[in-house]
């Protein structure tokens, strides 16, 4: 961070008394703390997106499913949709598409969130400011507190389904939503007594490099842009900024960034892609056990870091 130029008042480490001072969790060593983030709601961003361009003119098409991309044209079966260039901004949907069964790799990650908590329950949880967090982990976990006073809290931990099938039924998974309460409880005992109003989840997409990117091709008029492994909620108003001057040919500071015409490799075919997938998740949920019981780094998690693009 610092060979970036950002300062302690951009990214600082915390010892132990400083890290509870934000989030009192159980077992807290440390942390790092950054005050350039913002806590939204997802969905209300993408209905206000819709309703500003809707405002300007554009109509909204939805409830077409689009079969495959090709130069020029988006293919569905209803009608074939004709324009200069074809943005796929598909993400974890992009495996339905033909020809890209393997250009992303689908992958759930689940939430819950408890009823309201009361005053005297934040004053043990700690997140006065509504600071959102992570931890370590190899299998990511991310929290929480909500304007209404919930603790949301998610994570990763269901299989990747053979084939990439995406699916609303995986949107709920007990097992993994069971995990996530023993994991958040094990973190924030006091919400323990409190009840669990909702469940969910949803896929995101993962290039074969871990590598985000958005690109156009000029010579077929295909942009695209994904792979946001979890982080698009930020990223893809990033993306849609960069490839709007892609699409106008305006050379900007956006379009110099490295992750613009980023190709990344595919992903292994069938069964290997789910062998190699299952067994990432499988092997990284053990390294955090082993390191929960030993306090020191798991040699398998390093390994298995190579064949994941870490």
């Amino acid at each position: 961070m610092r060979s970036w130029g950002f300062g302690p008042e951009d990214y600082r480490m915390l010892d132990a008394d400083e890290a509870r001072e934000r989030a009192q969790a159980t077992g807290v060593l440390g942390g790092t703390y950054t005050p350039h983030c913002a806590a939204i709601h997802p969905a209300k961003l993408a209905r206000g997106l819709a309703q500003l361009v809707e405002s300007a003119g554009v109509t909204i098409y939805e409830g077409t499913p689009a079969l495959s991309i090709e130069p020029g044209v988006v293919r569905t079966h209803l009608a074939d949709v004709r324009a200069p260039y074809v943005v796929r901004a598909t993400e974890a949907f992009t495996p339905s598409l033909a020809g890209h069964r393997r250009t992303l790799l689908p992958v759930y990650s689940l939430m819950l969130a408890t009823e309201p908590l009361p005053d005297e329950v934040w004053a043990e949880v700690g997140l006065a400011q509504r600071e959102t967090f992570n931890d370590g982990r190899h299998l990511i976990i991310y929290g929480q507190r909500t304007a209404d006073g919930r603790l949301a809290f998610g994570g990763r931990g269901a299989p990747y389904h053979y084939g990439s099938r995406v699916d609303p039924g995986f949107e709920r998974n007990r097992q993994v939503h069971e995990g996530l309460w023993a994991t958040l409880t094990d973190m924030f005992p006091a919400a323990a007594a409190h009840e669990v109003t909702h469940r969910w989840g949803g896929p995101l997409g993962i290039s074969r490099d871990w590598f985000a990117s958005c690109g156009l091709d000029e010579r077929t008029g295909l942009a695209w842009a994904g792979g946001y492994v979890g982080d698009g909620v930020a990223t893809t108003n990033l993306a849609g900024r960069t490839l709007a001057d892609l699409l106008t040919g305006s050379a900007s500071e956006l379009t110099a960034l490295p992750w613009v015409n980023h190709r990344s490799r595919r992903w292994e075919p069938e069964p290997l892609r789910w062998l190699g997938a299952n067994a990432g998740l499988a092997v990284m949920s053990s390294a955090d056990s082993r390191e929960a019981r030993t306090g020191r780094p798991a040699r398998r998690a390093q390994f298995m870091g190579r064949y994941v693009g870490h």
